[in-house]
């Protein structure tokens, strides 16, 4: 049918129209599939450049003991996390372990900083032995590591020793190996927790502390009887106890206290207190330079629960810094000059101390509500 020339213009123009309006639609795809391609390729770029670590979920003190508890994992971009981030817990365990001559289990790293791996993604782990470099192997049969030496196996006998915070460390804090450090020594079946009442305790003292206890003469020596102790403080009655401590301590620590203790009480004058560690997790234990008394050390020699370890440290410290000098030329002498009276304030200060347990212990009884 012959159509006018009105008729063809309009349906030039609405083919025209439709085919711009196809074109567009192509247009606005073809940049939608460009901009999702584009989404596509920066998600695939910041999954691979993800990583997990493992963060704080609760402030941390400098020098308190870090537990499984107090981190968790988290995902963050690689750009984000420093090379030394703990990722692994097998990291973080490894950390932890060293043989029973106190020789550390460590990994090393690959030129980007990453820790090397076994083929099956387990951490490779080393050991440094009598300055001979091991690579520590894990016996699947038995689940005990082992040594190559000499073609033999030479197993390892591992402990766990504590990882402590370096520093005070806000809750979201990476954990990295540069904000840890280790604890002095392994739990020692020796250790016992010691409740103390006679000691002056510093006006700030908290639980989680670090102290020194320090015995002071009148003459003005001042000795360090024990180092680097983390504090207890019991609550009485909704608040913390003001003259009463908790410490963790070996059989042969214990000995030395006590004869501090009796030394406190017979020197007329002289003081036994605690003093704080600033930054626990930096600073190390300072050496004891008390010495014991005559009677404490010939016990410490025979008592079979004191750890040979221990009586070893004992018996090298004074041989280091002289016992007849010390022990003899200012304790004893102190001792001597107080006489009677100090032998008698023993006696009286003992007695109160009990009492102050005694009290110690009711309060804390009424206070949980297991004395009416």
């Amino acid at each position: 049918m012959a159509t006018n020339p009105m008729q063809r213009k309009a349906r030039i123009s609405f083919i025209l129209g439709m085919l711009l309006t196809l074109l567009i639609c192509g247009v606005i795809i073809a940049l939608l599939f460009m901009q999702i391609k584009k989404y596509q390729d920066k998600e695939k770029t910041d999954l691979a450049s993800q990583v997990q670590v493992y963060a704080l979920n609760t402030d941390v003190g400098s020098g308190q003991v870090i537990t499984s508890d107090m981190y968790s994992r988290i995902t963050v971009n690689k750009s984000m996390v420093p090379a030394d981030a703990i990722g692994n817990l097998d990291n973080l365990s490894v950390y932890a372990l060293q043989d029973k001559e106190g020789n550390e289990l460590y990994i090393k790293r690959d030129s980007e900083g990453y820790a090397k791996k076994n083929e099956d993604g387990t951490l490779k782990l080393y050991i440094t032995k009598d300055g001979k470099e091991y690579e520590v192997m894990h016996d699947k049969e038995t689940g005990n590591y082992y040594i190559n030496n000499g073609g033999s196996k030479a197993y390892l006998e591992l402990n766990n020793i504590p990882i402590i915070a370096k520093v005070s460390m806000k809750k979201n804090t990476i954990i990295t190996t540069e904000l840890l450090t280790k604890g002095e020594d392994t739990m020692a079946n020796d250790v016992r927790r010691q409740e103390y009442n006679t000691f002056v305790l510093p006006m700030d003292l908290k639980t989680g502390d670090y102290v020194d206890l320090r015995l002071m003469l009148p003459t003005g020596e001042d000795y360090i009887v024990v180092s680097k102790k983390e504090v207890d403080i019991p609550v009485v009655g909704g608040t913390d106890s003001t003259d009463t401590v908790w410490l963790n301590v070996g059989e042969d620590e214990i000995l030395t206290i006590s004869s501090a203790i009796v030394d406190a009480f017979r020197i007329t004058g002289s003081k036994l207190y605690m003093t704080k560690y600033t930054e626990a997790g930096m600073q190390k234990a300072a050496t004891p330079t008390y010495v014991a008394s005559q009677e404490t050390l010939e016990l410490i020699k025979k008592d079979p629960n004191i750890l040979t370890k221990a009586a070893e440290e004992l018996k090298n410290r004074y041989v280091k810094i002289g016992y007849d000098e010390i022990r003899n030329n200012y304790i004893n002498k102190a001792v001597r000059a107080s006489g009677d009276e100090g032998e008698a304030n023993v006696k009286s200060k003992m007695q109160e101390s009990i009492t102050t347990t005694q009290d110690t212990r009711k309060k804390y009884l009424d206070s949980l509500g297991g004395v009416n």
